[in-house]
């Protein structure tokens, strides 16, 4: 297995890794992931018994560079990284790199965030997806209209992309920020998180990283009820812009 050295020591990284009925894709997956070195820590979001079947004997192969956090009931993307984050607080870690389990992650970008993470460690280092020309019209659209939204929010052009779950997250400051922000549990997360970091003066460093479509073709996007909930989460952060507006536009000028 080989290892990348971090040119600064002053972040102690592990791969976060949350995992939902992936029991094909996890595997070369996480091969890819431990090529690079780093503890992992793979979080069962209530897998059916296939898949936490394929996830116990994962963390038994690989011994002490993967820890296991089984959660008993599925709560959504967004509460098994936030379940993550908090795992890895209470392990020691300073910075947790969020990979998908299904492949969509270009996997050879790691170091990339993991030194720009030690050169910023306090900023959230966020992937900036770069599409060919497979992506469909109706993905490509629905991504933007999102960014416009956000750049709303915002009153901002720093967020590339704020639906790419390929980030470095400094565990410290942002398990703060969700005491106090809790965001939403599932494919609304992603967004909302990364607003309101940007909202709190945060720092977000983006970083460009292909994508890839996962490899087993499972996706777990529900058409009708996570529109809904990303629809309510724009509606709550434009709210929340209204009320931040006076700050914001200080802030920008």
């Amino acid at each position: 297995m080989g290892e990348f050295v971090l040119h600064s020591s002053t972040i102690k990284p592990a791969i976060l890794i949350p995992v939902y009925n992936h029991e094909l894709a996890i595997v070369d997956t996480l091969r890819e992931v431990m090529a690079f070195g780093y503890p992992v820590l793979l979080v069962d979001d209530g897998s059916n018994e296939a898949c936490a079947s394929v996830l116990r004997q994962l963390a038994e192969q690989y011994n002490q560079q993967v820890t296991l956090l089984s959660l008993p009931l599925n709560g959504g993307k967004g509460h098994a990284v936030k379940s993550g984050l908090r795992q890895l607080a209470e392990m020691g870690f300073s910075h947790g790199l969020q990979v998908d389990a299904d492949g969509q992650h270009n996997l050879a970008d790691i170091p990339a965030f993991m030194e720009s993470g030690s050169m910023h460690p306090n900023a959230l280092i966020a992937g900036f997806p770069q599409y060919d020309e497979t992506i469909s019209k109706g993905r490509f659209y629905g991504r933007y209209l999102t960014h416009v939204w956000v750049w709303i929010n915002t009153l901002s052009f720093t967020i590339k992309d704020s639906m790419c779950g390929f980030r470095l997250y400094p565990v410290k400051q942002f398990n703060q920020m969700l005491k106090k922000n809790p965001c939403g549990n599932r494919m609304d997360f992603d967004t909302e998180v990364i607003v309101r970091w940007l909202w709190q003066k945060g720092q977000i460093i983006n970083v460009q990283t292909k994508v890839n479509y996962p490899i087993d073709g499972v996706s777990h996007f529900n058409l009708v009820h996570d529109n809904v909930l990303i629809s309510w989460m724009h509606t709550r952060l434009f709210f929340g812009m209204l009320l931040r507006l006076p700050k914001l536009l200080w802030q920008k000028f």
